[in-house]
This record gives structure tokens, sequence and C-alpha cells, in this order.
């Protein structure tokens, strides 16, 4: 992603560590164009239930119209406290999962430069090292995502106490490969999201004036990140939608689940529900990655600078 010297993985790692809290708790990145905690947290849980789990059968309560009417309606019939089901999962998984993207985006960047002979990188290269990075990321926030999804569903939420009662019955019922349930669909979706992410930050930073002070330098960033994450997430979202109808159906031996692999449930859900279906939940979902993809570009060049500085000073 970047053309300056890479530092080493461990730094990479740190960095986007600490973009990923970041930008899941804006308090910490000193940028207030981020929603407060609690619009995240309940922006969540509306598109994975929207979104994600909700098909052309639901019906009154249980269906939502859009990110509002969710909202008003988990709330009426279930409680307040409903609107954070789930969420501990999320938070848990966002270091390591930030940390992955980044760290991995960099590295299959070295591994493509050299594979190509290029000394910098290209549009092209930016695109494939960002699916790479997507591919190696999602082997991370599966187990994460399944734990998340099980717990916001209004069917199969009570028969949980939390998450690591999901993790102990989801093992003992279906067996520890369970865990890893939609790891196609999710490598699919962060495939195309972190290839659209890097690769319009790429093309964008190209297209901006060049920053010559710190404060333009986080502008440009915040601008292509923000552009980058809007992209990834119009790109990703049929992707998003099919792997959580995967991963809540559990493996019942000698059947065949509905929603079994994504570009299959792609198909099953235009069929049944319509092409929009694929698109369900998209608003709540991209006012959160559209900004919250130029946060973690600024908060991770921010990292990587201060971590070149101090190399600097100690050489």
């Amino acid at each position: 992603m970047s053309q300056e010297k890479p530092l080493p993985f461990i730094y990479q790692f740190a960095a986007g560590a600490v973009a990923g809290v970041s930008e899941a708790n804006p308090g910490y990145s000193r940028l207030e164009c981020m929603f407060p905690e609690i619009q995240r947290l309940d922006s969540d849980t509306s598109h994975t239930r929207n979104r994600q789990l909700q098909t052309g059968a639901a019906t009154g309560a249980d269906h939502y119209n859009g990110m509002l009417d969710c909202f008003r309606k988990i709330i009426k019939h279930e409680g307040a406290s409903r609107l954070y089901r789930g969420i501990t999962a999320p938070i848990l998984m966002e270091a390591p999962k930030r940390a992955t993207k980044f760290a991995a985006n960099d590295e299959w960047g070295k591994v493509y430069r050299k594979a190509f002979g290029y000394e910098n990188m290209t549009q092209g290269l930016s695109i494939l090292t960002g699916a790479s990075a997507g591919a190696t990321e999602s082997f991370v926030v599966v187990p994460f995502e399944l734990v998340k999804i099980r717990l916001q569903n209004k069917a199969s939420a009570s028969l949980y106490s939390g998450p690591l009662d999901v993790v102990s019955k989801t093992i003992k019922n279906e067996g520890i490969f369970a865990l890893y349930n939609g790891l196609e669909s999710t490598m699919w979706r962060h495939v195309l999201w972190n290839a659209g992410y890097f690769g319009v930050i790429f093309q964008v930073r190209g297209l901006l004036p060049e920053a010559t002070t710190k404060k333009g330098k986080v502008t440009n960033d915040l601008i292509s990140g923000a552009i980058g994450g809007t992209v990834g997430t119009i790109l990703n979202t049929p992707m998003d939608v099919v792997k959580s109808r995967i991963q809540n159906s559990p493996k019942v031996a000698g059947t065949v689940p509905k929603y079994n692999w994504a570009w299959g449930a792609c198909g099953t859900v235009m069929k049944e529900e319509g092409f929009a279906a694929l698109y369900k939940g998209f608003l709540p979902k991209v006012l959160r990655l559209g900004p919250g993809g130029g946060i973690l570009l600024v908060v991770y060049t921010g990292v990587m600078d201060f971590f070149r500085n101090m190399r600097a000073g100690t050489a």
C-alpha cells in the first residue's frame, strides 16, 4: 500500500491492531467524524438482522423495512439490550482482524513486487495484494463472525448464554470444523472488500494533490480510505448477506443446507427474493465502513510513521 520502505512484520501487525481499535472506538483516534460507539454497535445488530438473516418469508415483528424500522421493532418487542446481543465477538475481533488485514497487505505486497519485478506498487498490484490480504484475514474472522451471527439471530439466540456457550455447543453438536462454517463465503467477502479498498486507495491517492504537510496527509488518507471503504462495501455486500445465512445454518448429518456455497446462495437469494435482497442492510453497513475505512487508513499510516521515526531515532 505504501511506497515507503516496509517495516518488519511485527510493526505492521501492531499498527493494524491499533487502527482496528481506533476504528471500533473512535474516542481513541482523535477523529470526530465517526459515529459514537453505541451507534456502531446498533448498526451492527441492525444490518445483521435486516440484511444477513431476514428472508422474504419474514412478517410482522420479524420483518424489517430498514435500519430505523429494525431498531424500533427490536426495542419494542425484545428490549433495548437486544441491540447489543452478540457484540462481544466483533469487539474482540477488531484488533486481530485489522492487524491481519494491514500486515498481510504489506507482506503480500513484498511477495508480488518481487515476483513480478516491480520496485513500487502499481494499481494492479494494489488490487491483487488487497485480495490476498482479504483471503488471509478471513481465517481470523470466521469463528468470531459465526458467534456474533448466532447470538444476534432471534431464532437461535435463546439457545446460547453467551459467546463461549456458542463455541462449546457448536463444537459439541457439529464438530470443531463447524467453527469455520462459511469460510468460503467469508473469504469471498474479504477478498472483494480488500481488493476494492486498497485498489481504490492507490487510485485516489494518485488523483489527490500531493500532501506537503501532516494535516494534508491525514486529509488525503481520510478521503481515500473513506472512498475505498465505500467501494469495498458496494462490492462485498452480497457476499456478506449469503455468508451470514450460511453461518446461521447448523450442519445436520444427511442433509444439504439451503445456503451452502457462496455463489450458489447468491443465486438462491436472487431467485426467491430478487436482486435487491442481496443489498438488504447496505445503508447501516456503508455508514460504518465508509468513514471507518478512512479512520483505519489514517491511524495505520500515522502509527507506521511513528514506528519509522522511532526506529530512525534509535539507529
